[in-house]
């Protein structure tokens, strides 16, 4: 999403808003990141894991499901991010605005790891995640098929239940494979 330079920035979220589009970056906590773009085992196990909550999510209408790059922005100050798979559920499709970005909070959030700074995901993502209320995120490890979750109680993270190559969503009552 490009912006015309009418003045210099002032904030990051105004960096990350004049940034061409498809860049893959983010802002959290006012801090831009940026990443190159992933590789094959990255995006293969991306494109399953879609095709797998797609199917599931069209033939219930239960919502929208996106996937990388796609701006999800938390808050319009300085956090916006670019999950690689992305869910809003059918009740709360009205943070997805006409233009197709979401400002608001999604209901399920995935994360494929990338092998340069796996702390990005686990740490400083869920943090952030679980902040803003994000009712389930899900961490996907692509060299193995490893998966970690999260569903939201109380306002905290409790983990939930793991095994390789499947996603047992609490949230969408539902076993994804890939």
């Amino acid at each position: 999403m490009e912006e015309t330079l009418i003045y210099p920035p002032r904030t990051m979220m105004e960096v990350f808003k004049m940034l061409p589009e498809g860049t893959l970056a983010e802002i959290i906590n006012n801090r831009l990141y940026m990443s190159p773009s992933p590789v094959g085992k990255h995006q293969r196990v991306l494109r399953d894991l879609f095709r797998s909550i797609d199917k599931f999510i069209v033939a219930n209408k239960a919502g929208e499901i996106f996937f990388a790059p796609f701006d999800v922005f938390l808050d319009e100050e300085e956090n916006a991010v670019q999950p690689d798979i992305i869910f809003v559920s059918a009740s709360n499709l009205s943070i997805v605005d006409d233009d197709g970005v979401i400002h608001g909070i999604p209901d399920l959030l995935i994360e494929l790891l990338s092998p340069g700074n796996p702390t990005h995901d686990t740490v400083t993502k869920k943090e952030l995640y679980e902040k803003f209320g994000v009712k389930e995120y899900w961490i996907v490890d692509p060299a193995t098929k490893a998966t970690i979750g999260y569903a939201l109680s109380g306002g905290v993270y409790k983990k939930i239940e793991s095994e390789v190559g499947k996603i047992d969503s609490i949230l969408l009552s539902k076993s994804f494979s890939f």
